[in-house]
């Protein structure tokens, strides 16, 4: 792989209490499907993000299990009602067993 995993998330700094929010997530990863062989021959092997998870103030708010046809730089996008301030914690997990994540913090008022 050529540059390592980078998670971007997008959540609004501030909601109102109730409010229905968006968040969007993409993680740049080219997802090597194992079937591929480098200049010497041998199979480059397989990475493939397969889990996404979101939490809220440690508990789960959203997760997603992601097949190998899923796309290189996957996007995903959810809505949550925000009820109080706190932090999300952003998880997508490899085939190898890598794990990359991303916090952001949301302020309800």
């Amino acid at each position: 792989m050529a540059n390592a995993p980078t998670p971007r998330v997008r959540v609004p700094a501030t909601a109102k209490a109730g409010e229905m929010i968006e968040i969007k997530t993409l993680i740049s990863h080219e997802m090597e499907s194992g079937q591929r062989k480098d200049s010497s021959g041998k199979v480059v092997p397989r990475k493939i993000i397969n889990k996404f998870s979101a939490t809220f103030n440690g508990k789960p708010v959203f997760e997603a299990d992601w097949n190998p046809a899923i796309s290189a730089n996957p996007y995903q996008s959810f809505f949550y009602k925000a009820a109080e301030t706190g932090e999300f914690t952003f998880t997508w997990k490899d085939d190898d067993g890598s794990e990359y994540t991303a916090k952001n913090k949301l302020t309800v008022g």
